[in-house]
């Protein structure tokens, strides 16, 4: 029984039902090819038959017209007597007396058109009183005289025998290796998806480092699976992400709500009816409040742009007119710090994206540069325009601290601070929101050294404009 169920099975799948209906078909093309190859084959011996009957006939009226009857019976007992031959002679009296042929009588047969007919020959003593069918062309002569000219159809009734044995075989072999070649294909197949199942049920279970196995023909089921891994891939990233952030936020804002209850607690405990003392403690609190706020919209901004919510949004953007705001709204910042903010902007290229989110990625890079450069230090903003791989980049460079290279990776995770910047105000999510929407707008995020410095680049490829 245990046996059974998987041919159960494998019978009740569709690539089974597609090899059947595949099967059929074929059956149904080599069954009208077959019949094709016996009527094209019998057919034309039996025309050729019909053809030297007629000449025959030709021949044998040509012999009565010349010699009489006399000589038309001395041609149909010569003929009559050849040895080893299958030809049939037949002429008779109006009553009915033979007079001449290698027949015991006349067949009792209707005539076709033509005067054309078929009948068996042993029922009237035909050649070597073999049972076979006769062909014969039948006409009455003048004075009612009639003559029956044949041919014995033994060998070709016994080429027709085997030919329908042999397309029968023809037939049933075919059947039975479609049958089987059905079955090994369907056995294949399912082979395969019972792979993907057992992946699916493997990552239910909880284990998400479960990935389909690639046959490596390059054929519909593995791009079928290469698809499903890059889905599972993501999804491995998101709740590697979401588990992360679960961490993270129970970490590390622990600390600010702990200390902003602390304050509104100690407020509350102290003795004083000074206003001022409230309104500091009301101040810090409301600061405190703004962090934790930043943090959240961060955060949201991170899982809108990772869950490709926006996507559906994407128009052309002007990426120019993104970099001169974002200039222009931190140059005075810049200056403020004794930092010299230089743009500069070599093309107009044009992308699809969310401007809103373009914006807030180039303003999260140039706060990190001003944030981390010392005062003095140049920061340069940089647009370029269509390059060999590229539709744009957007570059923002500094002569910073920069970042280590075994740290660049590491940074891009949320919540994630370096030591040297765990003095700056700051929650560690500005370069994984940056990430995050250039992976939405299908860009990639590139932190290199700028000797010394920081410079992260954005490219946007071709199909982004």
């Amino acid at each position: 029984m245990k046996a059974a169920i998987p041919t159960l099975r494998l019978l009740r799948t569709t690539p089974f039902r597609l090899a059947l209906l595949y099967l059929g078909l074929f059956i149904i093309s080599v069954g009208v090819i077959l019949a094709v190859v016996y009527r094209s084959t019998a057919g034309f011996l039996e025309e050729e038959i019909g053809a030297t009957i007629a000449l025959e006939v030709a021949g044998l009226q040509d012999q009565y017209r010349s010699a009489g009857l006399r000589g038309l019976v001395d041609s149909v007992r010569e003929r009559s007597g050849y040895s080893h031959t299958n030809s049939i002679y037949l002429l008779t009296t109006p009553g009915g007396v033979i007079l001449a042929g290698n027949l015991s009588g006349w067949p009792d047969a209707t005539a076709g058109p033509g005067g054309w007919t078929h009948f068996k020959i042993s029922d009237y003593g035909g050649v070597n009183n073999r049972p076979s069918t006769a062909m014969a062309v039948s006409f009455v002569l003048p004075g009612q005289f009639r003559l029956l000219v044949g041919r014995d159809m033994s060998e070709l009734d016994q080429l027709r025998g085997r030919m329908v044995v042999s397309l029968r075989w023809v037939f049933l072999v075919t059947v039975v290796l479609g049958l089987g070649g059905g079955l090994l294909l369907a056995r294949g197949a399912m082979h395969r998806i019972e792979a993907i199942n057992r992946t699916t049920h493997r990552i239910m279970a909880g284990d998400l480092s479960g990935r389909v196995p690639r046959g490596g023909g390059g054929d519909e089921i593995d791009r079928l699976a290469g698809n499903l891994n890059a889905m599972l891939d993501q999804i491995e990233r998101l709740m590697t992400g979401m588990r992360q952030v679960t961490e993270s936020v129970a970490h590390d804002l622990r600390t600010p709500l702990s200390r902003l209850r602390a304050r509104v607690e100690l407020a509350l405990i102290r003795e004083t009816d000074d206003p001022e003392v409230y309104r500091g403690v009301l101040q810090d609190t409301i600061l405190e409040a703004d962090r934790l706020l930043a943090t959240f919209t961060a955060l949201l901004s991170i899982a809108e742009a990772e869950s490709g919510a926006n996507r559906k949004g994407l128009e052309p953007v002007r990426l120019a007119d993104v970099v001169r705001l974002a200039a222009d709204l931190y140059e005075p910042v810049a200056e403020e710090k004794g930092l010299t903010l230089v743009t500069d902007i070599r093309a107009e290229p044009t992308v699809r994206g969310n401007e809103q989110l373009l914006a807030q990625v180039v303003s999260n890079l140039l706060d990190n540069a001003i944030k981390y450069t010392p005062e003095g230090g140049r920061i340069t903003l940089l647009l370029e325009g269509v390059g060999p791989g590229q539709a744009a980049r957007v570059t923002v460079a500094d002569n910073g601290p920069g970042i280590p290279a075994d740290m660049r990776e590491k940074v891009l995770e949320r919540f994630v601070r370096l030591d040297a910047a765990r003095a700056s105000p700051g929650n560690g999510l500005g370069l994984s929101l940056v990430e995050a929407v250039a992976r939405l707008h299908d860009a990639s995020l590139r932190l290199e050294d700028n000797e010394p410095g920081l410079k992260v680049g954005i490219v946007f490829p071709p199909d982004a404009g």
